[in-house]
């Protein structure tokens, strides 16, 4: 943990001394949250569940009205002591008839599943997951934070003739400063490595999906993808074989200009998490396809997933197409399973069968998932 860390309650601290502010207590804490959620899944009613409680309501009287026939057909032409051998077959009856295991069976399965999850960090907001995830037939995986730590890093920037690095650099990290998105802390980053001044940021814009705009200084600078230059009228192609070498190595290529001119291409590079690779594989081993959508450029979406094995991409999406990517697949392949963490991947959580939110991502993906993987990794 550095400084500015967030520590959940029940940490140790084995080295030195530090101080810190509670931003939740009670009801608002992790642990009380994990509880609520984990109490909330083993009180649901799983759909079979709905299906034995129906079959229960008319099996239950059944057994008791053959019961019945049974005590009076005894008692009516049964030997002597016909009250004694009538009352022991009723009894029989409904000892051996009676539905008893198949109205406990479900709801101890549900306990018993969402509290193994729970030891292993996989919390069941909803009981009906623990269903519908058996009956998925892929999984669909967004990237940034998924797939990959999260934690990009700025990797290379060429300029257009005419421009200065450190110019250049300054004026994008000081737009950028203004975002919340992992590629702009990166190039933020990247500045402050080289203790770049950062000139004065106004009429700051944030554009989803495409990238962002503002005046550092005075000057016009816009960032963002190629399909975002193209829609101010700006022409990429000098830097074509540049950004074709740069998603080949996997790596997320972005477009400066600065009053007008396209100013420089730059890349950043978000590590694959160890544990993706088995992860992916052991979804394989279950016969289950795996699919990543992604609003990256295609080419570097291209690079990772071959690196991965993934059999499918869907790259170059807004947040809204993440939905309709969603709804391809379930028409496609039926059952889909979405994993994602961020504030555009909530709508793609509801729409799928099942969503599975990383724990480490936003509250609002949390919110919109069925499932939570709380320690951050596939």
């Amino acid at each position: 943990k550095t400084e500015g860390a967030n520590v959940v309650g029940g940490t140790v601290n084995q080295k030195g001394a530090f101080a810190f502010a509670a931003t939740a207590v009670g009801g608002g804490t992790l642990l009380s949250q994990i509880i609520r959620m984990v109490e909330d899944a083993q009180g649901s009613k799983l759909p079979i569940q709905a299906m034995v409680d129906t079959v229960t309501m008319w099996f239950v009287p059944a057994v008791m009205a053959v019961a019945a026939l049974t005590f009076g057909t005894w008692l009516i032409f049964g030997p002597s002591p016909a009250l004694t051998f009538a009352l022991i077959n009723a009894v029989a009856v409904l000892i051996i008839a009676c539905p008893c295991a198949m109205g406990l069976a479900t709801p101890t399965s549900i306990m018993v599943g969402t509290g193994r999850g729970a030891e292993l960090g996989v919390l069941f907001r909803k009981g009906e997951a623990l269903q519908l995830l058996k009956d998925a037939q892929v999984v669909a995986l967004d990237k940034t934070g998924t797939l990959t730590e999260g934690k990009p890093s700025l990797t290379d920037m060429e300029l257009a003739g005419g421009f200065k690095g450190r110019e250049v650099l300054a004026s994008i990290a000081a737009v950028e400063a203004k975002s919340e998105h992992p590629i702009a802390r990166a190039i933020v980053e990247a500045a402050e490595a080289e203790a770049l001044e950062l000139p004065t940021v106004t009429e700051f814009e944030s554009v989803t999906g495409f990238g962002v705009k503002a005046r550092a200084n005075g000057v016009a600078v816009e960032i963002g993808a190629d399909r975002y230059m193209t829609a101010l009228g700006h022409d990429v192609s000098p830097f074509a074989s540049t950004a074709t070498r740069l998603g080949a190595e996997g790596k997320s290529p972005l477009y400066a200009a600065i009053e007008g001119r396209l100013a420089a291409i730059v890349a950043v590079a978000d590590p694959i998490k160890a544990t993706t690779p088995e992860a992916i594989k052991a979804l394989h081993a279950l016969g289950l396809k795996v699919a990543m959508i992604t609003g990256d450029n295609a080419r570097t979406a291209n690079a990772i997933a071959k690196r991965l094995g993934i059999d499918e991409v869907v790259a170059e999406v807004l947040p809204d197409g993440k939905v309709d990517a969603i709804r391809r697949l379930q028409a496609t392949h039926g059952k889909t399973a979405f994993v994602g963490d961020g504030i555009n991947d909530a709508p793609a959580l509801a729409a799928a069968d099942v969503g599975l939110a990383i724990g480490t991502g936003t509250d609002i993906a949390i919110e919109a998932a069925d499932v939570v993987l709380m320690s951050g990794s596939l």
